[in-house]
């Protein structure tokens, strides 16, 4: 297997630095990082010391400046959690100060970017990964697998959809933050489109709800204001359609479904999956339900693992690039602005 130039030898841990002390690094990140082999966690940056203080007491490592983290020698790798407007930039210097990178999906608001961040990583020789972490369920592979097999039959639609309760509004609802959901929601949907249908996904209509765009006399508006939700049409490979719905609505939920000429397969809980939970797939068929119980995953340790990996040079063969399929999502939500109608609604809509 051959290494890349900046692989950490296995006998030696990997020393990861956390910039940007979000919710979903101390919520998720941090205590997987620490259950993880052959990984520490070396130092926390963020803008307020006092929170990066905070981290560091909880997590027994140091608390450091933004700046300082990416100066210390004793960082291999960084997980990056800042603003998504503001990862672009953070991701290019964590690369250029030579540490790999896992940063939170999706790394920029657009392919050229993200492209640019690709390559600028192989060239450093630099593992870059986005924490992507519901494609490491192994649910996802059962299903692909039920599928090969003809559970049933040809796909011939696909629907997802997912809803996450809505942030504060200073969050992601300020208009000049632009995408807000969908970046933060609308990529999972988009992902498992092309993690189960294949490459080749065409975008053909998109709808999205903006809360601070001015619409004209029908109620459209091709001014982009903070995206609170939205619908997507895809065609993929043989002319399978796919519906996905995204948005912040009150209940949180994530499904997708395939359809086939046979029977239907539904996953619940297909992106934000629980350690514990135990997955299901349904199969409707004309005779009735069967229901498939599959064993728990801990997605977040994987997507972990994983990224260790790579920066040990250790790929597997044959694996699909998920550099490729980082790239392949950014040139599809680029397609999904460029086609959108945009639906202006009222800050008072609760949306």
């Amino acid at each position: 297997m051959e290494r890349h130039a900046g692989a950490i030898p296995s006998r030696k841990p990997i020393r990861f630095g956390v910039l940007g002390c979000s919710a979903s690094a101390g919520r998720r990140i941090l205590p997987a990082l620490r259950g993880l082999a052959g990984a520490r966690v070396a130092a926390v940056a963020s803008r307020s010391r006092s929170r990066a203080e905070r981290f560091a007491t909880e997590f027994d490592c140091l608390g450091v400046d933004l700046d300082d983290l990416l100066d210390r020698a004793d960082v291999d790798a960084v997980y990056l959690s800042v603003p998504s407007e503001e990862r672009a930039e953070w991701a290019e210097r964590v690369l250029r100060a030579g540490k790999h990178l896992l940063c939170e999906k999706p790394m920029t608001a657009g392919a050229a970017d993200t492209r640019r961040l690709a390559e600028l990583a192989a060239g450093q020789g630099l593992a870059l990964r986005e924490n992507m972490a519901f494609v490491h369920h192994p649910q996802h592979a059962e299903v692909a697998a039920l599928v090969a097999g003809g559970r049933i039959g040809p796909v011939q639609a696909f629907h997802a959809e997912f809803r996450i309760p809505p942030p504060p509004p200073d969050e992601r609802y300020d208009p000049d933050l632009g995408d807000g959901a969908l970046l933060d929601v609308g990529v999972y949907p988009l992902r498992a489109a092309q993690l189960l249908l294949g490459p080749g996904v065409a975008v053909a209509s998109v709808t999205l709800r903006d809360r601070g765009s001015e619409g004209d006399s029908t109620g459209h508006s091709d001014q982009a204001g903070a995206t609170s939700g939205g619908q997507v049409m895809l065609v993929a490979r043989g002319g399978v359609l796919a519906h996905l719905e995204f948005g912040f609505e009150p209940a949180r939920h994530g499904r997708y479904s395939l359809w086939g000429p046979t029977a239907r397969l539904t996953v619940e809980r297909a992106f934000t999956t629980p350690p514990s939970w135990r997955p299901r797939v349904r199969i409707d068929e004309p005779g009735g339900a069967e229901q498939l119980d599959l064993a728990p995953a801990d997605q977040c340790s994987l997507a972990l693992a994983e990224f260790a990996s790579a920066v040990r040079g250790e790929d597997p063969p044959n694996a699909p690039d998920p550099v490729s399929a980082m790239v392949e999502t950014a040139q599809l939500l680029d397609a999904v602005r460029e086609r959108a109608v945009r639906v202006p609604v009222r800050a008072t809509a609760g949306l």
